[in-house]
C-alpha cells in the first residue's frame, strides 16, 4: 500500500463534540488534545514521515477571550507533559505560522521543545497562529528581497520549506473547505473530508484515509 509521507490534519468539531454532550466547549478542546496525543503515539506504525496539525489559526483570535485562554493554556499543558515523550520516541517538533508573536512564556516553551527534539527522524508540525495567506504574503516578500519572485523561490521561503510535498490533507466534522490552511503546499494533495468530530478521530479513521489515500491515482497534472 502507498503510504503518505505528509500527511495534514484540520482539526474540526471540538465545539460541536462538547455540544451534544452539554458539556462546556473546554472540555470539548481537552478531549481535541487526547486524541492529538493519541494519534501521534500511533504514527510510528504508519510510516508518515510528516504530520501537522492545524492547532491555531490568525482568525481563531476573533473567538471569545476565555476560550483563547483555554486553548493557549491547552497547548501549554500538552508541550509541558508530552515533550518527554516526543524526545523518547524520535520525535521532532515544527512549529508553522506567526507563533513568535503569542505570550512570551509560550514562545520560550516552544523554543526549548524545539531545541530538544531536533533530532528527531519524524516530525510532527503544529500551525499556530497560522493562516497560509499571510504564510505565502511572507514568503514571496522574501523572494522579492532576494531578487527573483517564482514559483520555486515563493515554496523555498515557505513555513513548510524542510518538510516533505504534502500528500494528503484530512478535514474531520464534514466541513468541506480549507479555511486559509496550507493553500499552496495542497496544489496536488489528495484530499479527504470525514464526518467524524475531532475528539472522536482515532487510528482507524486514519488507518481508512490511508486505504482510500492509496486507491487514488495522482497524475499531479499529467494523464
Amino acid at each position: 500500500m502507498t503510504t503518505p509521507r505528509h500527511v495534514a490534519i484540520i482539526m474540526d468539531g471540538n465545539g460541536r463534540w462538547a455540544k451534544r454532550r452539554h458539556l462546556p466547549r473546554a472540555m470539548g478542546h481537552q478531549r481535541g488534545v487526547e486524541a492529538v496525543r493519541a494519534l501521534v503515539r500511533g504514527l510510528a506504525g504508519t510510516g508518515i514521515e510528516c504530520l501537522t496539525l492545524y492547532a491555531f489559526s490568525s482568525e481563531n483570535w476573533k473567538r471569545p477571550g476565555e476560550e483563547v485562554d483555554d486553548l493557549m493554556n491547552l497547548m501549554r499543558k500538552f508541550v509541558k507533559s508530552d515533550l518527554p515523550e516526543f524526545i523518547a520516541n524520535d520525535v521532532r517538533l515544527k512549529i508553522i505560522g506567526d507563533w513568535r508573536s503569542l505570550a512570551p512564556d509560550i514562545v520560550e516553551m516552544l523554543e526549548d521543545a524545539l531545541d530538544r527534539t531536533r533530532e528527531g527522524t519524524r516530525t510532527l508540525a503544529v500551525a499556530l497562529n497560522y493562516g497560509s495567506q499571510q504564510e505565502i504574503a511572507r514568503a514571496a516578500a522574501r523572494a522579492a528581497r532576494e531578487g527573483e519572485v517564482t514559483t520555486e523561490t515563493i515554496a523555498a521561503h515557505l513555513d513548510t520549506a524542510d518538510l516533505p510535498p504534502l500528500d494528503l490533507l484530512i478535514r474531520t466534522s464534514g466541513e468541506v473547505r480549507l479555511s486559509n490552511f496550507l493553500l499552496w503546499q495542497c496544489a496536488y494533495a489528495e484530499m479527504i473530508f470525514v464526518d467524524t468530530l475531532w475528539p472522536d478521530f482515532t487510528l482507524g479513521h486514519l488507518a481508512d484515509a490511508l486505504e482510500e489515500f492509496a486507491r487514488r491515482e495522482r497524475r499531479y497534472g499529467g494523464r
